[in-house]
């Protein structure tokens, strides 16, 4: 047999082979795009209409020029999210880049029209501007965050999904392949593996090694493969890379390259050239300073405002655990926060008395670091509805207030834990413990505490304020679902 025959009967071919069009782009890019698109349209029609009828009423000699601009609006706006490239696939499904880029173009237009009627002393009704912009934009992202969430639905049913060639050392390989498959919404499915003088036969992770470095192309055409992606190595240097890029471009088949920093993100990651070279410069994670002051100040506002709003439902689950159970309706316990210091976190009391004494005979030797127990027999029925939804958590409201945790953040650790930490896992603590964090939208209790430590570490090196509003909106749907909490 042929090469080419054997990687065929090794790796797991594409069953759709009409599945990619002449230009390379799944079928799915073609119509999550035309979606989008239509969505966008739609968006700045329905702003546009509301603004016109909102500040005119009724089509008067005054208001023609703005008929004629409200019709023009959803064509404007479509074109200039083009020009900002927010339909590129790169954009689908994962990432804050969309949502940015749709924020962008609705400033720029308001400042385009705003500037223009300036140059050439247009007199321009505000109410409309002001009111047509601003619900374009919201109306886009609202659709455009729905248009995500479908997609997720159905990479999770195992479709839209990117077929991926991963080129590196079996180790990091194995680590890609597990984190693809844990977080299907990213959308890639390692279909083939190619190691470093690899021979066919095998496998990684339960991906059918195809090969090494050499036979890439080859393997991709095998594989009715999209993507190639390179882990950091050093037999894929510049020089190679370019050359694989070269024949990777025939297919139309994108390749992306993983740096050795792969838990750094793109706000502290800049390319700059130095002579000659593309040098990768990576900042230093901001750990204090004006944004950690703003971080703060926004919490301490955020809590303030949600304790008043939620104060009749705190005043009601006060008055649900002592009722369901002797005992005190708030628990109180020694954590460790920002730089090692112990502070007193307050919790609503999920568990009975005296549940701290018991806690000895559930340990095990295989608990490692974190201690969760499934199915705790010391946690009350009404405890654990509060732990699925994470409504005993709500009294933290007043440590964020106090400023010893944040509204996001690392995981509030015991002293005990703290004990057992290693040098990097130290790192958790350079920033304040948090009421939710990736931790909370990852998975909560069912993360194993490598996980736990990567995503908090994760965290800690690129938090920033636009991350700790994305998990802020990720949390509500986390916590409705009440997956992952006991």
């Amino acid at each position: 047999m042929s090469k080419g025959e054997v990687l065929a009967a090794v790796v797991r071919v594409d069953p759709h082979p009409v599945w990619r069009a002449a230009s390379g782009e799944p079928a799915w890019v073609r119509s999550y795009r035309l979606g989008a698109l239509a969505a966008d349209f739609g968006c700045a029609s329905a702003g546009a209409a509301a603004a016109f009828f909102v500040r005119f009423g009724d089509v008067t000699p005054y208001a023609a020029p703005y008929l004629v601009l409200s019709a023009a609006l959803p064509l404007l706006w479509v074109s200039v999210i083009a020009l900002n490239r927010a339909y590129e696939p790169r954009m689908f499904g994962v990432g804050p880049e969309e949502f940015q880029r749709v924020v962008r173009c609705g400033l720029a237009l308001t400042a385009a029209l705003a500037i223009g009627a300036y140059l050439t002393k247009t007199d321009v009704a505000r109410g409309y501007v002001v009111m047509a912009l601003p619900l374009t934009t919201l109306l886009t992202l609202v659709l455009r965050y729905g248009l995500r969430r479908s997609l997720h639905r159905r990479r999770a049913r195992g479709a839209c999904l990117r077929r991926v060639v991963v080129v590196g050392h079996r180790a990091s390989v194995a680590e890609l392949v597990e984190r693809f498959r844990r977080e299907r919404y990213h959308g890639m499915e390692v279909v083939a593996v190619c190691l470093p003088a690899g021979r066919v036969g095998g496998n990684v992770g339960g991906v059918p090694v195809a090969g090494g470095f050499s036979d890439v192309p080859l393997v991709v055409e095998q594989a009715a493969a999209d993507s190639v992606a390179v882990l950091a190595c050093p037999e894929m240097d510049g020089v190679a890379l370019r050359r694989l890029a070269w024949r990777l471009e025939r297919t139309h088949t994108e390749l992306v390259v993983a740096p050795a920093l792969m838990e750094v993100a793109g706000p502290r990651t800049t390319i700059r050239p130095a002579a000659g070279l593309p040098l990768l410069h990576v900042e230093h994670p901001e750990l204090a300073g004006a944004r950690q002051l703003v971080k703060n100040i926004f919490d301490r506002l955020v809590a303030v405002a949600l304790l008043v709003a939620l104060t009749p439902l705190l005043a009601g689950l006060a008055l649900a655990v002592r009722a369901s159970s002797s005992g005190p309706a708030l628990f109180r316990q020694t954590r460790v926060g920002r730089d090692g210091a112990p502070f007193t976190i307050v919790k609503f009391r999920t568990m009975r008395q005296g549940a701290e004494h018991q806690k000895l005979s559930l340990v095990s030797d295989g608990d490692g670091v974190l201690f969760k127990v499934r199915n705790d027999p010391r946690v009350t029925p009404l405890g654990a509805l509060m732990r699925r939804h994470s409504l005993d958590e709500l009294p933290q409201l007043f440590n964020v207030v106090c400023g010893q945790m944040s509204l996001v953040g690392p995981r509030p650790p015991l002293p005990e834990e703290v004990e057992r930490y290693g040098d990097d896992v130290r790192r958790r603590l350079l920033v304040r413990p948090g009421l939710t964090g990736l931790w909370q939208v990852s998975g909560r209790s069912d993360l194993s505490w490598e996980e736990s430590v990567r995503l908090d570490l994760r965290y800690v090196e690129n938090w920033s304020l636009m991350l700790d509003l994305q998990i802020l909106w990720k949390t509500w749907s986390a916590v409705a679902r009440g997956q992952g909490a006991y």
